[in-house]
């Protein structure tokens, strides 16, 4: 990674304008009236992309320095595939009201600011907060982006399988931060019947052990259903299992699920059920990795949702924003959809244009776009 300046700085006359006296002129313009630092600066299209490396990867708490090689590859990620300037920024705290305040105070410097590797449930209040306080796209992308794309892949199955959202039931193994986002969005997108378990089974008020997140998620899922019991409870019969929690699902569970079942075992390095098994019973499987079919990446939403978001200037990062840019990615499928093809490549070249043109237009209708 390195900084190059987009102009040339060959001679005097160059630095004059580059630096003083030139520069000034620009500065009082922006004294004068803020927002021209959207048009006469880098701050529109440089997103921040925040770790306090507490929930990095597969690896855990691995501490602010050791997260740094993720935030640099996310922010190649950004470059390459959506056009957006990045820069890694690793946080020497844990605290969640430090967090919130040193983000707040270098929100000027950004565009956007993308929240990576904070351990739930932390990472709920510190995105919700900075939503509130800022007027820029505030997007943690361990929740969402694994939503979008997850939503994206199901859509498809979903479509190849002959099912409708409202018709099927899902179980969700994992309650961290992408297993929240993913149920969030779900529902969403019609998805009525739903069950999301975590260590001690599947989370219903009853329960005197949850978390306010976990709380009300509880009230949006399984308590309208009335399903209880363990994470092989409520697989029997079911559609479709989505797993963003690790550990391992006995094939005998799996096997009970009905026909046609969709396995999404999105763990990584290691699948909460190994491809292999998951073929022998279920129709579509996918995971996070990328030497199996089916590749549930991150890649696939962040570079195009936050390139749609700067594009307009949006002020915030919607749930329709959301939907619509997991719509995008399912829509490139087309007519090619087969079981091991439910989404996209992530170096499909059509992704990032597509991802951002939806979210752009969906800023719009949703009146968060400054143009």
């Amino acid at each position: 990674m390195h900084i190059a300046a987009t102009a040339p700085l060959r001679d005097a006359d160059d630095l004059s304008l580059a630096y003083t006296p030139g520069v000034a002129r620009v500065c009082e313009a922006i004294a004068e009236d803020p927002e021209l630092a959207r048009t006469y600066t880098w701050v529109p299209n440089t997103v921040a992309v925040v770790s306090d490396g507490t929930a990095v990867l597969g690896l855990g708490d691995i501490g602010p320095a050791a997260a740094m090689p993720v935030m640099e590859g996310k922010a190649v990620l950004f470059k390459q595939f959506g056009g957006v300037d990045a820069i890694p920024i690793c946080l020497d705290t844990t605290d969640t009201e430090e967090i919130i305040a040193t983000v707040a105070r270098l929100a000027p410097s950004f565009g956007g600011v993308n929240l990576e590797d904070i351990s739930a449930p932390r990472c709920f209040e510190i995105e919700d907060r900075l939503k509130e306080m800022l007027d820029i796209p505030v997007f943690h992308d361990d929740q969402h982006g694994t939503a979008v794309v997850a939503l994206a892949a199901l859509t498809n199955a979903l479509r190849l399988t002959g099912r409708e959202p409202g018709q099927v039931r899902v179980v969700i193994s994992g309650a961290g931060a992408a297993g929240v986002a993913v149920a969030k969005i779900l529902l969403q997108a019609g998805i009525t019947d739903l069950a999301v378990t975590d260590r001690k089974g599947v989370l219903h008020s009853s329960r005197g052990d949850l978390t306010p997140v976990k709380r009300a998620l509880a009230a949006a899922t399984a308590d309208l259903t009335g399903r209880t019991g363990s994470l092989s409870d409520v697989l029997a019969g079911a559609d479709v299992y989505i797993g963003v929690s690790g550990g391992t699902v006995p094939e005998e569970d799996v096997a009970r699920m009905a026909d046609d079942a969709i396995v999404f075992a999105l763990a990584n390095p290691t699948p909460e059920v190994h491809p292999e098994v998951a073929h022998r019973h279920a129709r579509v499987v996918a995971t996070g990795r990328s030497d199996f079919p089916n590749q549930i990446n991150n890649v696939l939403a962040f570079p195009g949702i936050f390139r749609g978001a700067i594009d307009v200037q949006a002020r915030s990062i919607t749930e329709p924003m959301k939907v619509a840019a997991a719509t995008a990615l399912a829509d490139l499928v087309g007519d090619d959809l087969r079981e091991d093809h439910v989404i996209p490549h992530p170096f499909d070249p059509r992704v990032p244009g597509a991802v951002s043109r939806a979210v752009a237009e969906a800023a719009r209708r949703d009146g968060v776009a400054r143009r």
